[in-house]
């Protein structure tokens, strides 16, 4: 940042300017945009330099690069720009959203350690936590995320780690993150939390109790299906002490050019998020009054079970809405079928709108009774809201109601 950049200014900075602002370091050439560096490695004037910088007990945000593995100028200005969005004293920037949730569980478990998660998961972190976690020797301990007493219950006993997403994909479940950080506490876990449904927009973990927050970058911060990245958030010395060895020796790193698409990207966070959003409750509404819907799940529209939480700790509905066809699996793919402006894919938080059938395609793999019990049945369908013109994306939804009508 140039010397003529008042720090005290910097630091008033409200979320709109620090999309575009934060974090942006310029070479000697002064560029406006922020530069890419597509190297590997890097150079030492002596023997003696290269022996300093590897041998640096400095934190990781103060020492000089080494190598594009351990930390890159590109990725760097996204990880500042990151954390001062999230309120977060540090970032560490990943290859995908998957990396980071994996990342910020396995830097700090072990054998005969415990995890507590909510049960509302998406397909992966669910196999991490259910699957993958215990074959290490973790015991893997998963609850009804909206329930307080089912937390107390399994946080009675001491916990390394607390695991949730809220909203949950795919049926936007929500979890009281106040209220389980402090349960989690005082059974001494480290809570992570999965922000990617919520934004650093419209939710702040880390505010609210949560030690780690993630994202998939992938989904909001691109948000035009471009490039993967994730990014783990949290104290300075949790991260420089437990997570950057294990990035270090374990190379989940975001390539330079992925972290400057995603730099541009977050530049319009603001702007695509409302848009997104302003689109998401009006196909809510219209879907909440449509016969052939059996139940919608949106945070922002009153008939949420967990309509009030959200007031409490988000300062707006998802971009993404969740509903159940009437009809099951054949409506919910007659739904999709019919949509001509809405197309049909498994990523989410892009400017153009998406659907899936979630008990296919993300959480395919799931037990049946585990489905069941998170509540995706065979008509389940999670939207996720560009930024078209609402009018063409209800027009969209009559067609798509007029074929469920069709195929009954």
């Amino acid at each position: 940042m140039p010397a003529n950049k008042s720090d005290t200014i910097r630091k008033s900075w409200r979320a709109a300017t620090r999309v575009v602002r934060e974090g942006t370091h310029r070479s000697e050439w002064f560029e406006t945009s922020e530069a890419l560096y597509l190297n590997s490695g890097f150079v030492y004037d002596s023997a003696f330099d290269a022996e300093a910088a590897f041998s640096s007990k400095a934190p990781a945000k103060d020492q000089r690069f080494v190598y594009s593995r351990f930390g890159n100028p590109t990725n760097q200005m996204l990880e500042k720009r990151l954390a001062a969005l999230e309120g977060a004293e540090a970032c560490k920037v990943t290859a995908s959203g998957m990396a980071a949730v994996f990342a910020a569980l396995a830097c700090q478990l072990k054998a005969g350690d415990r995890i507590v998660s909510a049960r509302a998961l998406f397909g992966s972190c669910h196999y991490i936590v259910t699957e993958l976690l215990p074959r290490w020797g973790i015991e893997s301990v998963l609850v009804d995320g909206g329930d307080l007493d089912q937390w107390k219950t399994a946080l009675a006993k001491p916990t390394k780690a607390v695991f949730l997403e809220t909203p949950s994909n795919p049926m936007l479940d929500l979890v009281d993150i106040k209220a389980v950080s402090k349960l989690a506490h005082k059974a001494g876990a480290c809570v992570v939390a999965d922000n990617v449904f919520a934004t650093p927009m419209y939710q702040k973990p880390i505010a609210l109790g949560a030690d780690v927050v993630i994202y998939s970058a992938t989904k909001h911060i691109d948000g035009q299906g471009r490039v993967l990245g994730g990014a783990v958030l949290g104290r300075q010395k949790w991260v420089d002490e437990t997570l950057v060895p294990f990035l270090r020796h374990t190379g989940p790193t975001l390539s330079a050019f992925n972290a400057w698409v995603l730099l541009k990207g977050i530049e319009t966070l603001p702007l695509r998020v409302e848009a997104q959003t302003r689109n998401a409750l009006i196909i809510a509404k219209r879907l909440e009054k449509a016969r052939e819907i059996e139940r919608v799940y949106y945070p922002g529209l009153k008939s949420h079970p967990q309509y009030a939480l959200a007031r409490k700790q988000m300062k707006s509905g998802s971009t993404l809405v969740a509903f159940d066809v009437k009809g099951g699996k054949k409506a919910a793919f007659a739904f999709q079928d019919a949509l001509q402006t809405i197309d049909i894919s498994n990523n989410l938080g892009d400017v153009k709108s998406l659907i899936s059938h979630p008990a296919t395609t993300t959480h395919q793999r799931l037990p049946a009774e585990e489905k069941a019990r998170l509540g995706i049945g065979p008509g389940s369908l999670r939207l996720s809201l560009g930024i078209e013109d609402p009018a063409d994306l209800l027009e969209d939804i009559e067609r798509a109601l007029a074929a469920v009508r069709k195929a009954r």
